[in-house]
């Protein structure tokens, strides 16, 4: 008998579905997600048996833990330093990597890079379903990429795609984008949930059972989110996210999940003619332009993974004309910006209620580390007073409600890179300083146990 194909309403960014059209989504809370689409109810239980001719039990095959050679694991060199770093130390054979960003970001542009530096060791498969041969070809010569063992495929058909692979088994295969592909049989049109989902699955089979490394780019929603279902991201080995604005010459790449090596590591890039080049010193590049001797200008060291990052906070404070007061940030947490606001003014006696405040990070960083709270707070009381903080001195320490500063993680090497770039004093919290007394570097460390300590340093 023929199964009869019903309609359902599921949910773009969840993949909640729902008999019945919703304006908000249960699932998610998104509003106007909610998309027909047809499907055909799956037997299951001893229905489902019966459709594959399975009328009994199949046991599968089990490796002991101890058999299983832990030595046979190779990783492919990227070309890119920075990429290497983000991935864990290079590309894992039979991985599935998702790379997210902004439209312009730079995502085809690494990819057809990779590309260039893999094909060197094998041949490499670039799929794509946005694009022409020759529109690729274009970017590749702006690349100099010129590479026999490069082959370019266009193509929607997720299952050409995998035979294709399949039969290549090539060391590297890139597909771009998932939003685009499709396998024929599902009712619906590509991008859709359940496209996304099953043609993703398909790809993660056909990697693991031909130990073929997958790079898969997907869109981005307008919240900055991998369009699709988050199931998109629980299938996948590693989420990269590509950050930074289409305006500005540098980007930055974040792992947010990393089955074969640290999420806290992030790849810092700059945009240019030839491609996306590494940054092999991110401090440099961020303090670079700094004003001298201009109020509200404060630097602070940040842990990204194993690599300490200086960076300027700015802040700005001026009259405000309007009832309620502005207060905007740029790169740090606006809750946390309201939060440590109240505290100057509670605890240091700053009037800043009948103010505008500005914060911005230099560079299109986010500051999520909480040892850049004592920056902020200096930054804004040196643009209060009008006077500026010491060119050669660096600040770190987390802000608590009552006006102490609390200590920070990883002290040491943020000191080491601070006294590498030429800063010669650190306003840091005194429990820190406690703890470095064989600290032997050339900086002078000022240890603070609150407010009015660190605001003594900017008379």
């Amino acid at each position: 008998m023929k199964e009869k194909i019903k309609e359902v309403y599921v949910c773009s960014e969840c993949g909640y579905q729902s008999a019945k059209w919703m304006g908000q989504c249960p699932s998610c809370l998104e509003w106007n997600t909610m998309e027909a689409q047809l499907v055909t109810p799956q037997p299951t239980g001893r229905a489902a048996r019966m459709a594959v001719g399975d009328n009994g039990f199949n046991p599968i095959s089990a490796l002991r833990l101890s058999a299983i050679d832990q030595n046979a694991e190779h990783r492919i060199q990227t070309g890119t330093t920075e990429l290497d770093r983000v991935l864990g130390g290079g590309i894992v054979n039979g991985s599935v990597v998702l790379l997210g960003g902004e439209p312009g970001a730079g995502k085809s542009t690494i990819m057809l890079q990779m590309c260039g530096a893999v094909a060197q060791l094998g041949q490499v498969l670039y799929v794509s379903g946005e694009e022409s041969a020759r529109q690729i070809k274009l970017r590749a010569d702006r690349l100099h990429i010129n590479s026999d063992n490069i082959s370019i495929a266009t193509s929607t058909n997720i299952a050409s795609v995998c035979d294709t692979i399949a039969a290549m088994k090539p060391a590297l295969a890139v597909i771009d984008s998932i939003q685009t592909m499709e396998l024929h049989g599902l009712n619906s049109s590509p991008g859709t949930v359940s496209q996304i989902r099953e043609c993703t699955s398909l790809l993660l089979r056909t990697a693991k059972e031909q130990e073929v490394p997958v790079f898969i780019i997907g869109h981005v929603n307008k919240d900055g989110a991998i369009a699709g279902p988050k199931v998109l991201e629980h299938i996948v080995d590693t989420v990269l996210y590509f950050e930074g604005e289409r305006h500005l010459a540098y980007r930055i790449l974040r792992a947010v999940k990393n089955r074969f090596g640290s999420t806290n590591e992030i790849g810092v890039f700059e945009m240019g003619e030839c491609g996306l080049a590494p940054v092999d010193n991110p401090s440099m590049m961020l303090l670079e332009g700094r004003p001298e001797n201009v109020p509200g200008s404060c630097v602070t060291s940040i842990l990204e993974g194993s690599r300490p990052i200086m960076v300027e906070v700015q802040a700005l404070l001026s009259k405000s004309v309007y009832a309620s007061p502005r207060r905007t940030s740029d790169g740090f947490d606006y809750n946390r910006m309201a939060l440590l606001t109240a505290v100057l003014e509670k605890r240091g006696g700053f009037p800043l209620s009948s103010l505008d405040a500005f914060i911005n990070v230099v560079g299109g960083l986010r500051l999520d580390d909480p040892s850049a709270d004592l920056a902020v707070v200096l930054a804004l009381v040196s643009s209060l007073r009008d006077k500026p903080i010491p060119q050669d001195m660096i600040v770190l320490g987390e802000v608590g409600l009552s006006g102490e500063v609390r200590a920070v993680s990883n002290i040491t090497p943020r000191l080491t890179e601070a006294g590498r770039l030429g800063f010669r004093r650190c306003i840091l919290p005194f429990t820190n300083l406690n703890r470095l007394k064989d600290f032997s570097a050339d900086i002078e460390l000022l240890g603070v146990r609150n407010l009015s300590g660190a605001f003594s340093y900017i008379n």
